[in-house]
């Protein structure tokens, strides 16, 4: 099985998740009931991270299937260009959705305008994503492809992807800049976890944990900020990245972090106030157990990006 087959399985995710998701935010919608625009909300936020494996794969298959007959190179590019807006309309209506569920748990109530706007952006997702995965099926069956449909041979910047591999390549300062911004939200998303899981393990016991749950915004700044600037530096040099394995390894470890900031946004234990502020709890073995798998997984983030360019030989 190779990364082609990986994304022949998974591609369906980011398309029938969005349906369900987008049908449990309806459905609340049309019953008035909070608890299942809640649900969707989460629902939303979990496709969004599973995009991003499926995004990964596909451009790595890229490699895999594109000297093979009756391939068209150009169909393939045009997926990429489709499957990237997509993916973008994607993390952005994910992070508009755990905004919502954190002034959730925060306020008692999603900011106004968060979930309508979580709602629109969603729906724009799956329509983008509807048509990547109908270029998806044209690859390799050139039969159904619309006439017109893939640019004519010419400028090879055509396609969004082409154009941001040549900003990478050739610009001075992109690529040093974008590896700035990158540490800088490293850093800050790391620093943010390490805090509030540290306190979950029973450190800073005199610190509220709700005054260290505040800085979560901040934290999912830097994982959005680590997001943006890792995709431009693997849709800028993808065959780097795709046959280097501390890559994936990067890629797990990134799925599990973002599921960290999705149980620390939702979990109820350490916001049972009993009528009156939180200064002291108890987490229980699963909080710890999250908290303790978090960790690991950003020092895993950190070893292999940091063995990209000497395990794989890929730099």
């Amino acid at each position: 099985m190779n990364l082609a087959h990986l994304h022949l399985v998974m591609n369906h995710v980011p398309t029938i998740g969005s349906v369900a998701a987008l049908g449990v935010l309806l459905l609340g919608y049309v019953r008035r009931n909070e608890h299942l625009k809640h649900v969707g909300l989460e629902a939303l936020f979990i496709v969004a991270l599973l995009t991003l494996p499926v995004y990964v794969s596909g451009v790595a298959g890229h490699y895999e299937i594109r000297n093979r007959p009756g391939v068209s190179v150009d169909a393939i590019k045009l997926h990429q260009d489709v499957a990237l807006f997509g993916f973008s309309w994607m993390m952005i209506a994910g992070f508009v959705a755990w905004t919502a569920l954190w002034t959730w748990r925060r306020h008692g109530r999603a900011g106004r305008g968060l979930v309508p706007a979580a709602t629109l952006l969603l729906l724009m997702s799956l329509v983008v994503m509807g048509r990547a995965a109908n270029l998806g099926g044209e690859i390799r069956h050139p039969e159904i492809t619309a006439a017109g449909a893939v640019a004519p041979a010419g400028d090879p910047n055509r396609f969004v992807t082409s154009a941001i591999t040549q900003v990478a390549v050739y610009s001075y300062w992109a690529w040093p800049a974008a590896e700035t911004v990158h540490f800088l939200g490293l850093s800050l998303s790391f620093g943010v976890l390490l805090a509030i899981n540290l306190r979950l393990l029973g450190a800073m016991k005199q610190i509220p944990f709700a005054d260290v749950h505040r800085l979560l915004p901040w934290g999912m700044l830097g994982f959005g900020a680590n997001l943006i600037t890792g995709m431009f530096f693997f849709v800028g040099q993808p065959q780097q990245y795709t046959s280097s394995n501390p890559f994936y390894w990067k890629i797990a470890f990134l799925m599990i972090a973002g599921a960290n900031f999705l149980y620390l946004t939702v979990f109820g234990k350490a916001w049972d106030r009993g009528g009156g502020p939180v200064t002291r709890f108890e987490p229980n073995l699963a909080d710890k157990a999250m908290a303790i798998v978090s960790l690991t997984a950003w020092l895993g983030v950190l070893y292999a990006g940091r063995m990209l360019p000497f395990l794989g030989k890929s730099f």
